[in-house]
């Protein structure tokens, strides 16, 4: 018997030929002057009357030999698919990392759907946040968010003050201009907060997610590796329905 697998590599180009195929026939279906014939001969009423040939127009479909065209093709998608089927009902296998099991005796059909699970997590993951690297990072227990070490900055004013440029003399007063300096006034500290991730955390999860997808595919094609049994239900189904 073949393999579960080796069906499912059949199936879909299965049913892509025989729906092709089914579908010039529905079309068929629709064009009734190809089921249509006719032939016919002219009997002249007496010998003076004219003659003509006779005339014949084939008939280039018949709906039974078309009918068993569908018989045909609908049974051996019937059956590739009754065999998958049959198959998945005993396909399963443990999803396993370093031999520990994480998910016991799963069906293929739900290997596949956790697999596309998983890519969609990974997209996910791929887009988390991460911390800025320029800074120290250290988690608050109470917040739950990461906060970086302090930084102390100094906070400035301008002040007006009058320099004197040139001494008063005998002759002359003394010259002098306002100006405005930065006088330190006091100090900020600053403590950065964030709510992502450090990369190391990143990369752990990117790593476990890796890691997890692979054993979820190794799960699949041992599930995928039962034998598939022969199926032949589509034989009674068209004993019924063109009895």
């Amino acid at each position: 018997m073949p393999k579960l697998n080796q069906i499912l590599a059949i199936e879909k180009g299965t049913k892509s030929r025989v729906y092709a195929e089914l579908s010039e026939v529905y079309k068929t279906f629709q064009k009734p002057a190809l089921f249509q014939g006719l032939s016919r001969q002219y009997q002249k009423k007496d010998e003076e009357g004219e003659d003509f040939p006779p005339e014949q127009t084939r008939v280039q479909q018949q709906a039974e030999n078309l009918l068993e065209k569908i018989t045909e093709g609908m049974t051996e998608v019937l059956d590739v698919t009754a065999a998958k089927d049959w198959a998945n009902c005993e396909a399963k296998a443990d999803v396993k990392i370093n031999g520990a099991v994480v998910v016991a005796n799963a069906p293929a059909t739900y290997l596949l759907f956790l697999e596309k699970q998983l890519s969609d997590l990974k997209a996910e993951i791929d887009k988390m946040p991460e911390l800025d690297p320029s800074h120290v990072w250290h988690r608050d227990p109470e917040s739950g968010l990461q906060k970086a070490d302090p930084v102390t900055t100094s906070k400035t004013k301008k002040v007006p003050k009058v320099i004197v440029k040139y001494e008063a003399t005998e002759h002359h007063p003394a010259q002098t201009e306002l100006v405005h300096l930065d006088e330190v006034v006091g100090t900020w500290t600053t403590v950065l907060q964030s709510g992502a991730i450090p990369a190391t955390r990143k990369k752990e999860l990117q790593k476990r997610l890796q890691e997890l997808t692979k054993a979820v595919k190794f799960a699949r094609e041992e599930a995928n590796a039962v034998e598939a049994p022969k199926k032949e239900v589509a034989k009674e189904i068209f004993n019924y329905l063109l009895a």
